[in-house]
């Protein structure tokens, strides 16, 4: 491996390698290992083919989450078993992002039962280790689960697979023992709300997949620039996946499963990681002339996406140019199939249902002119059967929920709306 860095190793663990990438001095290679274990290394096998189905899976993952706007530390795969990423200062911390109740999770909670749902996801912190050593302290375990106490400016450590109603720290340092940069404590909240929207994003990708998320273990580098990046690997030693109950991930092998078994999942979840993708998806509103005011519903549109969904408008009347309009509707859908029309028509609000009744794609009409106008919302209430158009009095509502129908095919979509509904969930 040495010859892919040019000599330059810059650290070795477990399951990879990361050097020095020879052609730029700002960016590293990082290598997989065939090397599969379990147990902070207890258990350790060679699983042949499983370099290449870790950094398949990884780069699978980064492509989606950069194409999401999650800040990632990657760049391009190199070969079956590497790729490059930005340089940067890897943090002591892995963090989890749990959708349910698995693992040491219920170690921790031992009246938890296996599977229950967060509505809201839930992050942990905990410090990364090597020889039960943290400095000069020894410790318990590796890994132990943190907790930050920003009043007394002290990072709690406990033992992750035991009850934690029942334990007190078993160690308590100052921050300055753990923190190198200032600021540091900061770093927290931008890690929890980077480490939800990655996790909300592979959650949506699973979904479309048949599969079911249920946590997932990422870690966090510091650029020389001192940009957070979610760095290192998500692979499918990474997360949990559920498919129909069953386990696609390193559970397996760690609950004693054949190394065949274990191999067959690795593969079939690389293949799955390579449908991952963000559709090309467009919300059209459709307005009857050229003066109508549709910046309310554009700027819902933007507010709720985060500005990562363009709108397309046509104005055309429905009544006065009903061929033309068919044909433009026709035009627009074949271009773009995940469509969904708003039409925003300030009288006669027949062009609605009209429109519904034309395509296969969601309607969904705001009577702009309800409020001086109220009769004339029933010209899109009461509408003939085969018309399934939605009629929504709000502009912003009818714009949340055109992006509610895409993003059930869409995870940078899901990743917005979600973040924003998990914000007012309690904890």
């Amino acid at each position: 491996m040495q010859s892919l860095f040019d000599g330059v190793i810059l650290a070795e663990g477990k399951t990879k390698v990361i050097g020095q990438s020879p052609a730029d001095p700002e960016k590293v290679i990082i290598v997989s290992k065939d090397d599969i274990t379990a147990g902070d290394g207890a258990k350790h096998d060679l699983l042949s083919g499983k370099a290449a189905m870790a950094t398949r899976t990884t780069c699978n993952n980064f492509r989606l989450l950069k194409a999401c706007g999650v800040p990632v530390g990657f760049e391009e795969q190199l070969s079956p078993i590497s790729f490059s990423a930005p340089k940067c200062e890897m943090l002591p911390y892995e963090v989890v992002i749990r959708r349910e109740a698995h693992g040491s999770y219920l170690k921790r909670n031992p009246g938890m039962e296996k599977g229950r749902l967060f509505p809201r996801l839930l992050v942990e912190f905990y410090l990364k280790t090597n020889g039960r050593k943290w400095n000069a302290h020894d410790l318990l375990c590796d890994d132990p689960f943190m907790s930050y106490d920003e009043a007394a400016r002290t990072v709690n450590l406990f033992e992750p697979s035991k009850p934690l109603a029942m334990q007190k720290p078993f160690l308590t340092l100052p921050e300055s023992e753990v923190f190198t940069h200032e600021g540091e404590s900061k770093f927290f909240k931008e890690m929890s709300a980077i480490a939800r929207r990655a996790f909300l994003v592979l959650e949506k990708a699973w979904q479309l997949e048949g599969g079911t998320l249920v946590d997932c273990k990422v870690e966090f580098g510091l650029t020389a620039a001192g940009s957070l990046l979610l760095a290192d690997v998500i692979d499918n030693d990474s997360w949990r996946v559920l498919e129909h109950g069953a386990y696609l991930d390193k559970q397996v092998y760690r609950d004693g499963g054949t190394l065949d078994a274990v191999a067959a999942n690795y593969q079939r979840v690389a293949g799955i990681t390579d449908r991952f993708r963000v559709p090309v998806q467009r919300i059209l509103i459709w307005s009857g002339s050229v003066n109508d005011d549709v910046t309310p519903v554009e700027k819902a549109v933007a507010k709720f996406s985060g500005g990562t969904l363009e709108t397309t408008r046509i104005a055309c009347s429905v009544h006065k140019e009903p061929v033309r309009a068919i044909a433009e509707l026709n035009r627009l859908v074949q271009a773009v199939p995940e469509t969904v029309i708003i039409a925003y028509i300030g009288r006669s609000n027949g062009a609605g249902p009209t429109l519904s009744a034309c395509t296969t794609v969601p309607v969904i009409t705001v009577p702009a002119n309800f409020k001086d106008f109220p009769e004339d919302v029933w010209s899109s209430l009461r509408t003939p059967s085969n018309v399934p158009v939605t009629t929504v009095l709000e502009p912003s509502n009818a714009a949340l929920a055109a992006l509610e129908i895409l993003a059930l095919r869409n995870p940078r979509l899901y990743m917005h709306l979600r973040e924003s509904l998990e914000e007012r969930l309690a904890g």
